[in-house]
């Protein structure tokens, strides 16, 4: 299908279904913001479970944490932020429309005059006050990005958890930036979710580390699904590299307007560290003991958006086929992503089955994410169900009462197989593999 029409038609499933909202909607919308729903938290969490689970839980020499929000402007001052966080504004002297400079050809968007004005900084981080008096001492920022409370952090976690360096800290959470032109659905928004680590390395390995985490984080998005031919991963020239990085590259999917940036790995040498070091007069720096060095590490950087990530996700699952002679609308995620895992479905609402299927759904919970759905004809549910991209259905019919089997039906292929209840969990489970 045309590119225009798949963001159209992903953009209204997650309407309809409920995996994206648009914020404040009943008083006319909050501009860039969006509220996800009982779907889209489901498959949010999962793709922030999937990268917690290859970054973190897979691996012994990465650990976690969880930093505030509420930042210092010293910690902003000293890390570059509060002269470098910049973007390009221009303005149309016709419409009046404010755009960033990188986002605008040679005509803006809205009214196709060329009149812009000069390119100038614009600061992208929100600034709020802390306390009851809003005066300059007062002043404090939403965080920009999740980084800085992993340098911040590093020499506690470096004495608590006693690792050595090539080692990692991760976290995932909330960022704010002040986005001139937000838009693309949930591409560019100016509250979103960041999933990043930062990896410190002996500074003579960073170029091999660097290296290494591009690929890795290349082949994470196959493993779940995004296709090869749909991936890319293009490395900064020098000109668009930030102030603290000595290479950048991105890895960029094939969006419906064209390549994007899906996630970020940078070598950012020791600048922040260092940074952080002089302006606090505190030593960020590792001792080896075997040696008797002492080096403040490189570090190389895997930083991905959670929700740009769902969205491409999403937009790579989304297919339209037709099954016995019927068209339908089909999400074919990956299964780690996918909200529900399995969906229990009565034949009918008669009271004989719902006893029965309601067993069956208790038995399922503890073990995967269910929906349970007994409305409309079975047929019509098979579709709800492929829509959402749940893998299995579990189908309790009249023969169920006889012989103490279910149907399991697969959503991709619609094939079906007939298991015993006391067997179901085992069977779902191998269908359904953590990795």
């Amino acid at each position: 299908m045309p590119p225009d029409d798949l963001l159209e038609r992903v953009v209204n499933l997650c309407k309809r279904r409920g995996f994206v909202f648009p914020s404040a909607e009943i008083y006319g919308g909050f501009r860039s913001t969006y509220d996800y729903g009982p779907l889209g938290v489901l498959a949010l969490r999962n793709v922030k479970d999937a990268w917690w689970r290859s970054m973190v839980q897979l691996r012994d020499e990465v650990v976690g944490i969880d930093a505030a929000i509420l930042t210092s402007p010293k910690v902003l001052e000293a890390s570059g932020h509060l002269t470098n966080f910049t973007d390009p504004l221009v303005d149309c002297r016709n419409c009046k429309e404010r755009w960033r400079a990188d986002d605008v050809a040679e005509a803006c968007p809205n009214c196709g005059s060329t009149d812009l004005t000069q390119p100038r900084p614009f600061n992208t981080m929100f600034k709020t006050h802390a306390g009851p008096v809003e005066d300059e001492g007062a002043e404090v920022y939403l965080r920009p990005e999740t980084a800085q409370g992993m340098f911040l952090d590093f020499a506690s976690v470096l004495q608590t958890t006693r690792k050595r360096p090539p080692f990692g800290i991760a976290q995932i959470g909330k960022s704010f930036r002040n986005e001139i032109t937000p838009g693309n659905f949930v591409f560019r928004t100016r509250e979103f979710e960041q999933m990043e680590m930062e990896y410190f390395v002996p500074p003579a390995e960073a170029n091999t580390w660097f290296e290494y985490w591009c690929a890795e984080r290349m082949a994470w998005y196959q493993s779940l699904g995004i296709p090869e031919d749909r991936l890319r991963l293009r490395e900064h020239d020098k000109e668009e590299l930030s102030h603290y990085s000595a290479r950048t590259a991105d890895v960029e999917l094939a969006f419906p307007w064209g390549w994007g940036e899906l996630e970020g790995s940078g070598n950012r040498t020791d600048y922040d560290l260092k940074a952080h070091s002089a302006a606090s007069g505190e030593r960020l720096e590792y001792f080896e003991p075997s040696t008797g060095e002492r080096y403040v590490p490189y570090v190389i950087e895997p930083a991905a958006g959670a929700t740009r990530a769902m969205m491409a996700f999403l937009l790579a699952a989304y297919d339209e086929d037709e099954v016995g002679g019927e068209h339908r609308t089909v999400l074919r995620l990956n299964r780690r992503i996918s909200p529900y895992a399995v969906t229990v479905l009565p034949l009918s609402k008669k009271e004989t089955l719902t006893p029965v299927a309601r067993k069956v759904l208790a038995l399922c919970q503890p073990h995967f994410m269910c929906d349970y759905d007994e409305t409309q004809s079975i047929g019509r549910r098979y579709r709800r169900q492929d829509e959402i991209g749940t893998p299995y259905c579990v189908t309790v019919d009249f023969a169920t009462l006889d012989d103490m089997a279910v149907t399991i039906r697969e959503r991709d292929s619609t094939d079906q197989v007939r298991v015993p209840i006391d067997g179901l969990v085992e069977e779902l489970r191998a269908r359904l593999p953590l990795t």
